[in-house]
């Protein structure tokens, strides 16, 4: 290989590596919700969401002792309590996507 071919190598990757970062942020940007879904998720979704938690802790206490003889209760209560929970809980205001524990 020459010397040539060597630096537009080089100098390809350090602008593919140099823009990464813009392409990174430009993405982050466009996921940034709107004022309308974040008052719609204020308004409606949030308390919904608040309600299925409670109504899904409450079904899951009743079906506890049928669930646990299936031997399904951490995927019952996964169902059940810790996704609606997440939903209303830890995604940002206008979000659709939860944040996960290892993104915290």
């Amino acid at each position: 290989m020459g010397k040539r071919t060597v630096f537009f190598f080089v100098l390809a990757l350090v602008a593919m590596l140099g823009s990464s970062p813009a392409v990174a942020e430009q993405q982050r940007m466009e996921a940034q919700p709107s004022g309308g879904a974040m008052v719609v998720d204020a308004l409606v979704a949030r308390p919904l969401l608040i309600v299925a938690t409670a109504a899904g802790t409450g079904l899951f206490l009743v079906s506890l002792p049928f669930t646990a003889l299936g031997g399904g209760v951490g995927s019952t209560a996964e169902t059940l309590i810790k996704t609606p929970a997440e939903a209303a809980f830890r995604r940002c205001l206008g979000c659709t996507v939860s944040r996960r524990a290892d993104e915290l």
